[in-house]
C-alpha cells in the first residue's frame, strides 16, 4: 500500500508570518511533508504562485477574513481563478453560514476557540451539501493551556460528532506562523486524538482530503478553457465503425 503524502493547508509566511517561504518550505519538507499551502490573510499581499521548493510543492492560497457576507462573496469570486486554496476565518453566525454556503470556499477554519458562533447542526449539514472542509487547527491546542485548552478540546470534540454525523469533509492544520509552529504529521495525528479523533481519520485529513481540494481546483490535462475540455473518441463513433453516420 501507498505511503499518504501529507500536507498542511493553512500555513504562513512573512509579513504574516515570521519567516519566507523558503525557510517554511525547507523545515516542512525536513517534517515529512509533501506540500504546504502559504494562506496569508487577502490584505496583507498578492497569493504566491504554486511553485516547488526541496521537493515540496507549494500551494498558493489567500485566508480571507471580513466581516459582511456580501464582501466575502466578492473576494472568493476574486480569488478563485487563480488560487489553489481558499480558506475563510471564521466570525459572526453570518459569516460562517455565508462561507459553508460558497461552493467556491475550499476551508472553514477558526472554530476551536469559539463558544457561541462554533459549527452547528446547520452549517454542518451546509458544508457537507457544498463540500466546504472543517479545519481543526491544531495551532490552537498547541498555543494554548490551562481553561483556554480544555474549552478548545471541548469545541473540537463537539465538531468532530457533527462532522462524523453529516460527513463533512475536513482537514488538520498547524495554523503554523513561524518554523517553530511546525509540526511533523505524526504529531498532529497524536494532537488531534486528544479530542477524540481516530488515527485514520487523522490521516485522511492530513492527507486524502487535502489532495481531493487540491486536485478538485486544478484543470484537468484535457482543459482547454473555461467549460470546453477534450475528450477520447468511442471507438463506435468514429465514422466508418458500428454502421453508417
Amino acid at each position: 500500500m501507498a505511503r499518504p503524502v501529507f500536507y498542511d493547508l493553512n500555513v504562513y509566511s512573512v509579513p504574516e508570518g515570521k519567516n519566507t517561504i523558503e525557510e517554511m518550505a525547507a523545515f516542512s519538507s525536513r517534517l515529512e511533508f509533501g506540500g504546504i499551502a502559504i494562506t496569508n490573510p487577502s490584505g496583507d499581499s498578492q497569493p504566491q504562485k504554486a511553485k516547488k521548493i526541496c521537493d515540496l510543492e507549494i500551494f498558493s492560497g489567500v485566508e480571507i477574513k471580513v466581516n459582511n457576507p456580501s464582501r466575502l462573496h466578492g473576494m472568493v469570486g476574486k480569488y478563485r481563478k487563480n488560487t489553489d486554496i481558499i480558506v475563510v476565518r471564521g466570525g459572526s453566525e453570518n459569516i460562517n453560514r455565508a462561507a459553508v454556503e460558497n461552493s467556491n470556499v475550499d476551508i472553514l477554519c477558526g472554530f476551536g476557540s469559539m463558544k457561541d458562533n462554533g459549527l452547528n447542526h446547520i452549517l454542518a449539514r451546509s458544508a457537507s451539501d457544498n463540500n466546504v472542509a472543517i479545519s481543526f487547527d491544531l495551532g490552537e491546542v498547541i498555543g494554548s493551556r490551562g481553561g483556554r485548552r480544555v474549552r478548545t478540546l471541548s469545541n473540537f470534540r463537539n465538531d468532530l460528532a457533527l462532522v462524523r454525523k453529516y460527513n463533512v469533509p475536513f482537514i488538520l492544520t498547524s495554523n503554523a506562523k513561524s518554523c517553530y509552529d511546525l509540526r511533523a504529521p505524526r504529531e498532529l495525528v497524536a494532537l488531534a486524538g486528544l479530542f477524540g479523533m481516530t488515527k485514520d481519520e487523522a490521516i485522511n485529513g492530513l492527507s486524502t482530503t487535502p489532495e481531493l481540494i487540491i486536485s478538485g481546483n486544478r484543470p484537468s490535462p484535457n482543459y482547454v478553457y473555461e467549460g470546453v475540455e477534450i475528450v477520447d473518441e468511442m471507438p463506435g463513433d468514429i465514422a466508418g465503425e458500428g454502421g453508417d453516420k
